[in-house]
């Protein structure tokens, strides 16, 4: 089971008139609704220090996508914690009000692809400073949007010493509960129970109050395609579970990034009632794999729409990319095995 991927990828690329995105466009969230697909989408220039911004482009058919601004829709704050960059959307809907997960840092990370894996620019601090900034950590925050043209932020909803991306809303409340999936990247070893950064879920009655005790969710397998996982889109709700899409890494997390997919119970979806055992979206092109990146397939936006899954992904950090299947040929694959 593969997804099949748009024959004119990338359905979006760098923008050379704009300094805030002439260099990248990628991880985009999305959203359908009324039949137009919302896609906000990480931005960049060629500044040096690599400022990351959100834009706003949307579409009547899901792969002819126009820009909506000539300015970024979302940016860096001027002196708040997110003042060094947000980037990685995803979407979810509660009431009129579209919630907004982003990743964020207190400093921008520099040209990340011209130093070591995993290395970012670091500003100066003192002994005194605490580890957020001296480490440059991601963190992940909550703004809220009626229209994808004005937001609010909430703040923070990730621990501040902790790397904690691919923060991601459930759509709908999970017996009475928000659900959030997240990927500290920091609880790793034998007290832990992964060997990688894996995937969490939590709890809470609150969108801003996430301290309910993590339950680990899905950890990565030694010596595969997916040694390091994240989790990717939200969780579509489904007849047979709710639908999880997400990214492995190999090499513990230097290598490529693929795209693999499992089924959560609909009721108790810290239980995992299907996983596919191979990826169903790899690196191929050209576009996916020479760019920032090299070698990387990230979904970040998903939805079904008659009967149609979308999967919109990051293409080596550079551009947005589709990839589509039948929405009831993956859940039989799924449950078959």
């Amino acid at each position: 089971m593969k997804l099949i991927k748009y024959a004119q990828n990338p359905v979006l690329s760098p923008n050379p008139d704009n300094y805030w995105e002439n260099l990248v466009v990628c991880n985009p969230g999305v959203w359908y609704e009324d039949g137009i697909f919302y896609m906000l989408y990480r931005a960049a220039g060629d500044d040096v220090d690599h400022y990351i911004r959100i834009g706003l482009a949307t579409s009547s058919n899901g792969v002819d996508f126009i820009r909506q601004s000539n300015e970024p829709v979302f940016g860096p704050s001027i002196d708040g914690p997110d003042m060094g960059g947000v980037e990685d959307p995803r979407i979810v809907k509660f009431g009129e009000e579209y919630y907004v997960t982003y990743a964020y840092r207190p400093h921008p990370p520099g040209r990340y692809w011209t130093f070591g894996h995993d290395v970012i620019q670091l500003p100066e601090t003192s002994s005194e400073s605490p580890a957020v900034l001296k480490r440059n950590i991601a963190n992940s925050g909550l703004a809220v949007t009626k229209d994808f043209k004005t937001f609010k932020r909430l703040g923070r909803i990730t621990t501040s010493n902790l790397d904690d991306r691919d923060v991601i809303l459930f759509p709908e409340k999970v017996n009475g509960k928000f659900a959030m999936l997240h990927r500290p990247k920091e609880w790793i070893g034998e007290a832990y129970g992964c060997e990688y950064p894996s995937i969490w879920i939590r709890y809470s009655d609150d969108l801003m109050v996430w301290e309910e005790e993590s339950t680990l969710l899905m950890t990565g397998k030694t010596g595969t395609w997916e040694e390091k996982i994240g989790g990717s889109t939200p969780p579509l709700r489904t007849d047979d579970g709710w639908l999880l899409i997400y990214h492995g890494v190999e090499n513990g997390g230097n290598g490529y990034y693929r795209v693999g997919v499992a089924l959560l119970d609909l009721e108790y979806p810290t239980k995992v009632i299907a996983r596919l055992e191979h990826w169903i979206m790899e690196p191929e092109h050209d576009y996916e794999i020479e760019g920032f990146y090299k070698g990387c397939v990230f979904p970040t936006g998903n939805m079904i729409v008659d009967n149609v899954l979308y999967v919109y992904y990051g293409a080596a950090d550079k551009y947005v990319g589709l990839a589509t299947c039948d929405i009831n040929e993956l859940l039989k694959t799924l449950k078959d095995s």
